[in-house]
């Protein structure tokens, strides 16, 4: 057995870090069982009070909702994995994406929640806020088209560079060559 004190060191670190995801991890669990009981019911609400019954308020907001909501994390994920790629920021890039996505998310638990405060809420959203969910639906899905078509127009952009450049040296790599002779006319 050693006695290095790093060692010793050591080993508390990691047993004082278990600890902390032990109790991290309790405390997410009764956060999300807390929210699940809660959360679909009150954003329901909160949504029936914006829209008030109107089909058209219902699908104007559901289309906003969708699109921002599915745009803006998506986006703020890729920027800030562009900027740097360690797992510390990896992990503030989930977080904030997450948070973002949170009014999609609150309206997913909704529609595909099985409790009791799901079905209330999809209940509330039937009555209050007719074509929400659809119309959030059709956002979430144009904004991720809107995303595929920037990403191919990205993609396509840099290999028609690559092909360029890559044009551009064989196009100069045959004005270095030396020129070459005609063979001489044998016809007089």
């Amino acid at each position: 057995m050693s006695t290095d004190p790093r060692e010793v060191e050591a080993g508390a670190d990691w047993g004082q870090r278990v600890l902390w995801a032990l109790g991290l991890l309790a405390v997410l669990v009764v956060a999300v069982i807390g929210a699940s009981a809660t959360v679909p019911r009150w954003w329901a609400h909160r949504i029936g009070d914006q829209v008030d019954g109107s089909i058209t308020q219902g699908t104007a907001l559901g289309l906003v909702y969708g699109f921002v909501f599915t745009l803006l994390p998506i986006v703020a994920i890729v920027l800030i994995l562009r900027w740097r790629r360690t797992w510390k920021t990896i992990l503030v890039a989930l977080t904030i994406g997450v948070l973002v996505a949170l009014p999609n998310l609150m309206t997913l638990s909704i529609v595909l929640g099985t409790g009791n405060a799901a079905h209330a809420g999809d209940r509330t959203l039937d009555v209050d806020a007719p074509a929400f969910r659809g119309a959030s639906l059709v956002g979430a899905i144009a904004a991720g088209a809107l995303l595929a078509f920037i990403g191919y127009l990205l993609w396509s952009r840099d290999r028609a560079h690559s092909h360029a450049s890559r044009v551009r040296k064989e196009l100069e790599d045959a004005k270095s060559l030396p020129a070459e002779r005609p063979p001489p006319d044998s016809s007089g």
